[in-house]
């Protein structure tokens, strides 16, 4: 018995296992279900975020040209790509294709000509998306992630590498994606030398592909993991070539036609964009195996004081040995002001000559190395060299061995780097050059400026100041002899600018500054403004002074008086156009109209320029008697202002003029004037109302085009007519617009307008629109009273009540935008 019980409790156990086994794997199961999950809900979101963002930069292109609010320009984006039968991405793509001038609008367009119309909607979301996204990442890492998924990833690419390119020849890994994690951290510094694809494609400077990398024989990231096709693409901004793209395919590289290739250009433009700002610490090119070194790196990596780390040559057989700067911490400032990827991998005497000196760093690191004794100083003098222009600080300086290697800490005591930084970019932005002169000796010191400046080597013997006038132009030396003088002879400081012609024919426009410096030894008073009357020359050993290229200074100053001369000639012009369009619209519409009979119908008009000449607008309307016996009565808006929106008007009134003699109703009338604006005109859109009016029934017909629907006042009350659809005229190719109906009677008064009448910056259409009706209320209860004292002395009341509703609407009206406006009123009798 007691050998079943155990045989049962081991059968219990043994269940117990496998329950605990089975609950445990259910759990992971659950768990890795949940991560996919969200992983996919990421990228979707990652997704949708993009497409918004080409989204608002296409609604941002429709406020621009259709001068309207973002909401507006929403809807109209929605409107147009309905009418279009396209994706409002796609359309926003699109929009955003056509006012770029870049590489992603130009393959578009390629695409437009030589694929179908969903393959380079394709591409243009596609390439638009991902550059949405790399924008707002902001890193090189979110830009390869966003280039793979968007636009990649569709091509059959399966990983993607953006390098960096370093003066040295090195390159660092800025950002990855579809690499393993380890994988990205192990080659996330090249040293130089290494031959892979992308260092191959920064050589040959244009894209490089490989069939199959292991064909290749070449090392890269993903070398063991992905065994396809390698594209190497190099990556530059205004000429320079600053990284590469590399992209990775799990087969064989598929084939590249033109406009393929240039979609990868145009990422690999994308990807220099990111590299311009980013900001990764260069790695120190070091062996991996050299654990002694990585340990050092890393301690010195945390201190908060500049740190270098040095060698000995490999090269270095003698004694003492050459000292090479192997890596720079952090922290580390050049107090010559150099950037550190000038100084890393650099020899300690070339970085630092003047450290040569008797007692000097050289001397302290050579004994530490050679003894391992540590050196500290409290106040040590370092020098280096700016331009040829020593310059000295004082520093706390540590120096200590560690193997075969050895760290020097320096701390500043003063504000030396940054005074340093800033002459060095002083002198280069201002093109200035400094000069030392012994007139004892005949000793010259320039810098590397001064020689670029006068066009000489710098192994060229320097030009004594008495040399001046035999290279200036003939017309400038008397300046040059007054400048000697003043400096040589009075011994007071002097400037004067000349022309400087170069050996190699070519003439700069210069200006010398020079001071004499006073010799301690000669008992003057050390007063460089007082006049001397010693011989010249006597108490006078050394001159200083500086010569700055001016010559951009002088042709900006030739510009700006062309300029002038030419802005006061447009400006004339200008004043003629808006002049000749202010004249041209007069003379199709007059500002005041008298009040018109057509049929049973009254026809009044108000039109208002804008405050500003310059501004004569494309507002226009016309009411005409058809053969068919039917009247046509329209307003319009043509965008923009001056002589083009005046003829624009002139245009687009006579085309419907024309179009009205057909007996078609006003929806088809604005299809075919749309199609005119978009086809016989040059970059012209307008809104427009059209309505036709049967006498006989007194019915209307109408139709809108993006233009503010009528206001129809009936018995007092103001009514705004319903908002049919209709997308502005000249937006696409083909269009079609809704039409609506209605019966007038006796005593109805319709308002036709352009938005010049309602529009204001802080409020939306509707709030607007709102306003009009009240403002029309408002202003036939207050006529009422004139109205019957003017029918009592047997006036015309209709006539007169439509006029001053004109007015009044005219003058109490609350736009602020100041464009012109114009007010169409008809009163049916």
């Amino acid at each position: 018995m007691p050998r079943v019980g155990a045989q049962r409790g081991a059968a219990e156990a043994q269940a117990a296992a496998r329950a605990r086994s089975e609950g445990e794997s259910a759990a992971v199961d659950r768990l890795a279900t949940t991560v996919e999950r969200l992983r996919m809900e990421l990228e979707q979101a990652q997704a949708q975020a993009a497409g918004r963002a080409v989204v608002e930069m296409g609604v941002g292109v429709l406020v621009e040209r259709l001068r309207c609010g973002p909401t507006e320009a929403a809807r109209q984006l929605e409107s147009l790509a309905e009418q279009a039968g396209v994706t409002v991405l796609a359309l926003a793509a699109d929009l955003v294709n056509q006012a770029a001038a870049d590489e992603i609008s130009a393959l578009a367009r390629e695409f437009v000509a030589d694929a179908s119309a969903p393959a380079a909607e394709a591409v243009a979301v596609r390439l638009r998306s991902a550059e949405a996204d790399v924008l707002a990442g902001g890193d090189a890492a979110a830009a390869a992630r966003s280039m793979l998924e968007h636009a990649l990833r569709p091509l059959g690419a399966s990983a993607v590498a953006i390098w960096a390119a370093h003066p040295d020849l090195s390159l660092s890994l800025a950002g990855s994606a579809g690499f393993p994690e380890e994988e990205a951290r192990r080659w996330r510094h090249v040293p130089p030398g290494v031959p892979t694809p992308a260092r191959r494609a920064l050589d040959e400077r244009a894209a490089i592909g490989y069939p199959t990398l292991a064909g290749a024989s070449l090392p890269s990231i993903g070398q063991h993991e992905i065994h396809g096709g390698r594209l190497a693409v190099p990556a530059g901004v205004g000429g320079r070539l600053i990284g590469v793209l590399e992209i990775c395919w799990p087969g064989t590289l598929p084939e590249r036609p033109q406009p393929l290739q240039r979609q990868f250009e145009a990422l690999a433009e994308l990807a220099a964009t990111t590299l311009e700002s980013w900001s990764g610490q260069e790695p120190a090119a070091c062996d991996p195996a050299d654990a002694q070194f990585n340990e050092l790196r890393q301690l010195t990596d945390g201190l908060l004081d500049p740190c270098m780390i040095l060698r000995a040559a490999p090269d270095s057989v003698e004694f003492p040995p050459r000292f090479v700067i192997r890596h720079l911490n952090p922290a580390f400032v050049d107090f010559a002001g150099r950037p550190t990827g000038v100084i890393t991998g650099t020899r300690l005497l070339e970085a630092y000559p003047l450290a040569a000196e008797p007692g000097g760093l050289a001397d302290k690191v050579e004994h530490v190395f050679a003894t391992g004794e540590p050196f500290r100083a409290q106040d040590m003098r370092l020098a280096a060299l700016v331009d040829g222009v020593p310059l000295t600080t004082r520093a706390q300086v540590s120096i200590s061995r560690h193997g075969s290697h050895l760290a020097v800490v320096w701390r500043l005591d003063d504000g030396t780097p940054r005074v340093a930084r800033l002459l060095q970019h002083a002198q280069r932005l201002g093109r200035i050059g400094g000069f030392e002169e012994n007139l004892r000796t005949r000793q010259i010191a320039w810098n590397e400026t001064v020689f670029e400046l006068h066009g000489l080597p710098p192994t060229a013997a320097p030009l004594a100041l008495d040399q001046l006038p035999d290279h200036a132009h003939p017309d400038d030396r008397h300046a040059i002899d007054r400048f000697l003088r003043t400096l040589l002879h009075h011994r007071r400081p002097a400037s004067t600018a000349f022309r400087l012609q170069r050996p190699d024919g070519v003439t700069h426009h210069i200006r010398v500054v020079a001071e004499p410096v006073r010799d301690p030894g000669s008992g003057l008073d050390g007063d460089a403004g007082s006049r001397l009357d010693s011989a010249p020359g006597s108490g006078l050993g050394t001159v200083r002074g500086a010569y700055q290229d001016i010559s951009a200074q002088h042709w900006t100053e030739v510009a700006l008086a062309a300029t002038r001369d030419q802005l006061a000639q447009s400006e004339q012009q200008a004043a003629e156009r808006s002049r000749l369009a202010l004249q041209l619209q007069h003379a199709i519409m007059p500002p005041t109209r008298g009040p018109l009979d057509l049929h049973d119908l009254s026809v009044a008009v108000r039109y208002r320029p804008a405050e500003k000449d310059h501004l004569v607008g494309g507002d226009w309307y016309d009411t005409l008697a058809l053969p068919s016996g039917d009247v046509l009565l329209c307003v319009g808006d043509v965008s923009g202002h001056g002589i083009e929106a005046a003829t624009g008007m002139v245009a687009l009134r006579n085309a419907l003029r024309g179009l009205a003699a057909t007996g078609a109703g006003p929806a088809q009338l604005l299809s075919w004037l749309n199609s005119v604006t978009h086809h016989l005109t040059d970059n012209v859109t307008a809104t427009a109302v059209c309505g036709l009016y049967e006498p006989a029934t007194r019915r209307l017909r109408w139709a809108r085009a993006g233009h503010p629907p009528p206001v129809l006042l009936r018995g007092g009350r103001a009514a705004i007519l319903p908002q049919l659809g209709g997308i502005l005229l000249g937006a696409i190719g083909h269009a079609d617009y809704e039409q609506g109906e209605l019966v007038l009677e006796a005593g109805d008064t319709l308002v036709m307008y352009t938005d010049g009448l309602i529009e204001r910056r802080d409020e939306s259409l509707q709030a607007s629109l709102t306003s009009l009706t009240a403002l029309a209320e408002e202003s036939r209860t207050g006529s009422a009273t004139g109205s019957a004292t003017r029918s009592a002395a047997g006036s015309d009341t209709g006539s007169a009540n439509l006029e001053e509703l004109l007015d009044h609407l005219l003058r109490y009206s609350n736009a602020d935008t100041d464009d012109d406006t114009c007010l169409v009123g008809v009163m049916v009798r």
